[in-house]
């Protein structure tokens, strides 16, 4: 999303605008990615729930006859991007941005060829996104979908692999359990999860064995033959592979070559500015992040430069998210990364089990981890597992973002009952012990 973005936020601040689109507004992310996915997920979850629907003193309903019907879920999907997509092009025309269809080629004089109109401007931004990463030749007749075409197939087969080391591969293995697939999980690097502090990793890992997902880790997939996949010498049954592996730079055509990383994404300074004088990148192509806030901060953060303001982007306090069951966040520092800063720290955990209304949701499954500096109480990192992890964890972020310190955290008067007052509970805790523990 990081083109609209920052095309908006042009707009706002008074820039004359123009954004050049050759498929979708709203890229990857709104059309395939972030949005759809997501949705998919939560009739997935839902579809899981009602099997406990008796659990709240419900009766009558015949659990055995719920179906998950695959095109009745598409719909949704279709219908949530459908209407984001028109707010998003409602607030392009709103903040007086040229939506121009077609494909750029950024010229030598601070100009952008779409066919044969060229396009003047002081400023031009690359937010041109990425692409999967093919599975290789071995693969090619393989049944290999990839994200982009995963709402195109009428139906899913019995046995899927899914192939990926980063969130998407989670997601998508737990989505197909959630709608009692079998599935294996296959990671291709030893840095599964990259980023993620230790615990939760782990944490991930025992819940793909509860879930009864087989995780082959360190492995590559070597080939495909009678509906079997060969994984580190080992064959496993094999319908469908969903590869959610690593991804490329999309790279536009350039009169001035644009200086790349060894990785072959468009390399940028510290405020995105690639080689060429005028001309940013953010989002997937720059490579720094591929997660979608982030884009879009970057996004903002340009639009700030371009008018002047100058800051420094901040990487320590994003979130990651993912939107598993339960879903997991974290933000700040991890553990690792906090013994080698050679802090002397505090670990503060709270459990949900021991929430209220954890319990009255029947979502008591995980724990709050505050990470927080001895000396001070500074709050160092927050890591959640629940429910509605994704959502509770902006809150984390305002600590980090203010500096606020422990006692700050059990201060803060959270409504009863929520989940959210597992950060109170974590702030106590750190301080000398939990109320409800």
């Amino acid at each position: 999303p990081s083109g609209y973005v920052a095309a908006i936020r042009a707009g706002q601040v008074g820039l004359k605008t123009a954004i050049v689109e050759k498929q979708y507004i709203g890229g990857m992310c709104l059309n395939w990615g972030c949005i759809p996915t997501k949705a998919i997920l939560e009739s997935a979850k839902k579809f899981k729930k009602l099997g406990e629907i008796e659990d709240f003193g419900i009766d009558g309903i015949d659990t055995g006859k719920i179906a998950f019907n695959w095109d009745k879920v598409k719909s949704r999907s279709k219908r949530i991007t459908r209407k984001l997509t028109a707010g998003v092009n409602f607030l392009l025309k709103k903040n007086g941005i040229e939506v121009i269809s077609g494909t750029a080629r950024i010229g030598s004089d601070r100009s952008v060829w779409v066919d044969d109109k060229k396009i003047s401007a002081k400023h031009i931004i690359i937010a041109t996104g990425s692409k999967p990463k093919p599975m290789g030749d071995a693969f090619s007749n393989a049944p290999v979908v990839e994200m982009e075409n995963l709402f195109e197939r009428e139906a899913f087969p019995e046995n899927i692999v899914v192939t990926g080391n980063h969130i998407s591969s989670v997601e998508m293995a737990q989505f197909f359990r959630l709608i009692h697939k079998n599935v294996t999980l296959v990671t291709n690097s030893g840095y599964f999860l990259d980023g993620l502090d230790t615990f939760l990793v782990e944490y991930i890992t025992k819940k793909l064995a509860s879930d009864n997902i087989e995780l082959i880790t360190d492995a590559y997939p070597e080939k495909y033959a009678d509906g079997g996949l060969t994984v580190g010498g080992k064959k496993v049954k094999c319908d469908l592979i969903v590869n959610c592996n690593s991804r490329k730079a999309i790279i536009p055509e350039s009169e001035t070559p644009l200086q790349l990383t060894e990785r072959g994404f468009i390399k940028t300074t510290d405020n995105f500015q690639t080689s060429i004088d005028g001309v940013y990148a953010i989002g997937d192509v720059a490579g720094r992040s591929f997660l979608a806030h982030m884009a879009s901060a970057q996004g903002i953060h340009v639009i700030n430069a371009i008018k002047g303001i100058q800051a420094h982007f901040d990487y320590s306090t994003y979130p990651i998210n993912m939107y598993t069951t339960p879903e997991i966040a974290q933000i700040g520092m991890t553990e690792q990364k906090i013994k080698e800063e050679g802090y002397d720290y505090k670990i503060s955990e709270f459990p949900l089990s021991a929430n209220g209304k954890a319990l009255i949701e029947n979502n008591t499954e995980g724990l709050i981890r505050l990470l927080s500096d001895k000396k001070y109480g500074q709050v160092l990192g927050v890591q959640v597992v629940a429910e509605n992890a994704t959502d509770m964890i902006a809150e984390a972020g305002a600590y980090l973002k203010v500096e606020a310190t422990v006692y700050d955290v059990a201060h803060t008067i959270h409504a009863h009952p929520t989940v959210s007052e597992i950060f109170f509970e974590a702030g106590f805790d750190a301080m000398d012990k939990a109320i409800h523990k």
